[in-house]
């Protein structure tokens, strides 16, 4: 076989690897919600073993801070419950001491956090969900523990509330996404993967993370490089 015909084969061999990598790599699907989620007063002191379940259930915790509200923040915070009996002792329950707040990040956060809190009222969910948060850590109906956002909508709303110079940017989703990464990463990650089934190394992640910063297309370029480069042309 002359040198010719072997750079054509290599070519055909180089090409139809690369069209099964596209083929075991799915369409990118990003979907990140956000949620606020609060420690209540009376389980402050439980707070790192909390955050330890939140992380472990899949959730980035964005933002954190522990704050005291007044009565009055308090009642901005809970307006959709104004006028409820149980109003005046919730709003007296949320000032009594810190609390911690917290933006989770994940898939589907609002219905994953809601699932992983159980009923509102603790007593029930000891009965029906006992492995929930609100079962574990809440004492009655008032004194539940946690708190969730109930949607996506009332979830940015309380997240302005708890840390109002957050300036909460759409996250990417959809097309959007499909766009930036096949624009920004799929070519440079799909010939980086191309090589690396070609090389099998042992430790392909560790391999796969050098050819990454060694091809990639925005590592800067040094000086004397550039200046070598003007001098050649």
């Amino acid at each position: 076989m002359d040198e010719a015909s072997a750079e054509v084969r290599k070519e055909h061999v180089n090409s139809n690897l690369e069209a099964k990598m596209q083929m075991l790599m799915p369409e990118p699907q990003i979907f990140v919600e956000r949620t606020l989620a609060l420690i209540k007063p009376d389980v402050v002191d439980k707070e790192e073993e909390i955050e330890d379940l939140i992380l472990r259930s899949g959730f980035l915790i964005v933002q954190k801070r522990k704050l005291q509200l007044s009565p009055e923040q308090c009642s901005n915070f809970y307006a959709d419950q104004y006028g409820k009996v149980f109003f005046p002792n919730l709003t007296a329950y949320m000032s009594s001491g810190p609390l911690v707040a917290m933006v989770l990040a994940r898939h589907c956060a609002v219905s994953y956090w809601k699932e992983l809190l159980g009923p509102s009222n603790s007593i029930r969910a000891r009965r029906t969900h006992p492995h929930s948060l609100r079962a574990i850590y809440g004492t009655d109906d008032l004194r539940n523990a946690l708190h969730g956002s109930l949607s996506i909508s009332s979830a940015e709303r309380e997240i302005q509330f708890m840390f109002p110079e957050v300036i909460l940017e759409p996250i990417p989703a959809g097309q959007r996404a499909r766009d930036y990464l096949n624009l920004y990463v799929k070519p440079t990650l799909l010939a980086g993967l191309t090589a690396l089934c070609k090389e099998k190394p042992a430790d392909p992640m560790a391999w796969l993370a050098d050819w990454l910063i060694e091809h990639n297309p925005n590592k800067p370029r040094l000086q004397h490089q550039i200046t070598e480069e003007e001098h050649q042309g």
